[in-house]
């Protein structure tokens, strides 16, 4: 990381000890009058921890570092102070934003949009996978706020025309750790060389690598650390559980479990775009109203996905781990790691899905004979020895033969659906939209599939 403004000097830190804090409103904190109705608006009847510390310091213009689990209101922690200070010295391109994922991008957007209604704030996101034009007309009116990720950053400050970032005010580098985990290193430093050194400075990360420590030296001047999570874990909320079954039997424990658990909404995490794809077929062919959100999608197909699922048209998103972290999604009720992640850290990611802001919610993890390793990696992780969920193992196998067929359904759709797409290389609209993709719909199950009473 190139150190265009390397401070040696020591970081101040401040732990959260949730005993000792008062309920505090924003108000208290010093945030102006106008936003606090709007987090009225949004339901945001009160700060979280991380809000409670990194707030106060942040308007008094200090740099910061905030080190928050998933879902504990990072967003809020730096939107309302650079709208508070956005307020008092108005001025276009005022802050950017770098996030590691398109989805949330267009989330934080959101929330400042929000947040900023009442006062007339203007964004822009900046990502790939959208029409550059349309964007550099954006760029052109000068939002206050421009969110993106770095590559479709740089690709702008590069080429289009009269779009510059020298009077910025703040940079804010959210899932800090992420954005240097997906190699956007170079990315970074030459946005660093442009922006003026005159700035506030907020980085967010989940965890403190020795990426993010360098990015720190290179970044921000004299930070103060804000932690609310010393070490890795999960909310007080959530139950926890593991599956031990035999690997050729997944499918099957998938359908009994969103059987046994009908009426919930389902996150169902798998390791690659293809099992996403499969999976979602196989369980639409069983009637189950599940959609796939996996990098393979085109843009506007994972925003459709992730909008489908959020406005409650679908009670099963199917995702890889392009969703684990940061988005906000309120009501999953459970998570599925159908595949048990590779790196014990995104467990503690995909999790985090379920269970926000103060409410209950499930996790369950399939361990195969060959996860073992990797689940005990987990536990020791996350401190605890998980229990079994329990199951039903006559009613499972029940289901098996119906589950073959639809098996067999899904991979002959994911064959007709690769065979189209070497045929339409050229037009990449059509290439992944697995609602269209089932073309023997329903043939197994005839409609929703019924748990079978065998009691």
């Amino acid at each position: 990381m190139a150190a265009d403004e390397s401070h040696d000097s020591p970081t101040e830190t401040l732990e959260t000890a949730a005993e000792e804090e008062e309920a505090k409103t924003f108000k208290d904190l010093g945030v102006t009058d106008v936003l606090c109705e709007a987090c009225d608006q949004l339901g945001w009847a009160k700060p979280t921890k991380i809000q409670i510390e990194a707030i106060p310091l942040a308007l008094q213009g200090r740099d910061i570092i905030g080190l928050a689990e998933t879902g504990s209101g990072k967003t809020g922690a730096f939107a309302l102070p650079i709208l508070n200070a956005l307020l008092e010295t108005p001025q276009r391109l005022f802050a950017l934003v770098l996030t590691p994922t398109r989805e949330l991008a267009f989330q934080i957007s959101e929330q400042f949009e929000a947040l900023g209604s009442s006062i007339g704030v203007q964004c822009a996101v900046i990502v790939g996978g959208i029409d550059s034009m349309s964007q550099s007309l954006a760029l052109a009116k000068k939002p206050h706020i421009v969110i993106a990720t770095p590559g479709r950053l740089i690709d702008h400050l590069e080429n289009t025309k009269g779009f510059n970032l020298r009077a910025l005010k703040y940079l804010v580098m959210d899932e800090a750790d992420r954005i240097l985990n997906m190699d956007f290193e170079t990315e970074v430093d030459k946005i660093l060389k442009v922006i003026p050194r005159d700035r506030k400075t907020f980085l967010f990360s989940a965890t403190m690598t020795k990426k993010v420590q360098k990015l720190q030296r290179a970044a921000l001047k004299n930070p103060v650390r804000c932690a609310v999570s010393s070490k890795y874990q999960t909310v007080e909320k959530l139950q926890q559980y593991y599956l031990f079954i035999p690997s050729k039997f997944k499918d099957t424990y998938l359908v009994y479990i969103l059987n046994e658990l009908a009426g919930n909404s389902f996150m169902v995490f798998c390791s690659t775009c293809n099992n996403t794809q499969r999976t979602a077929l196989l369980l639409r062919n069983l009637g189950f109203t599940a959609i796939p959100l996996h990098g393979q999608m085109s843009q506007s197909k994972r925003l459709g996905s992730l909008n489908k699922f959020k406005a409650k048209a679908r009670s099963i998103l199917l995702a890889t781990d392009v969703a684990s972290r940061g988005l906000d999604i309120p009501h999953v009720d459970v998570v599925v790691n159908f595949d048990i992640p590779t790196h014990s850290k995104d467990y503690i990611h995909r999790v985090g899905r379920t269970a926000r802001a103060g409410r209950s919610g499930k996790a369950i993890t399939f361990v195969t004979q060959y996860d073992v390793e990797l689940f005990q990696r987990i536990e020791h992780l996350i401190g605890k020895k998980l229990p079994v969920f329990p199951t039903q193992d006559e009613e499972v196998m029940m289901l098996t033969e119906r589950v073959s067929e639809a098996q067999r359904f899904a991979r002959m759709e994911l064959r007709e659906h690769g065979e189209k797409k070497k045929r339409k290389r050229e037009d990449t609209g059509d290439d992944d939209d697995t609602e269209g993709a089932i073309g023997v719909r329903n043939k197994v199950a005839g409609g929703k599939m019924k748990k079978r009473k065998g009691r």
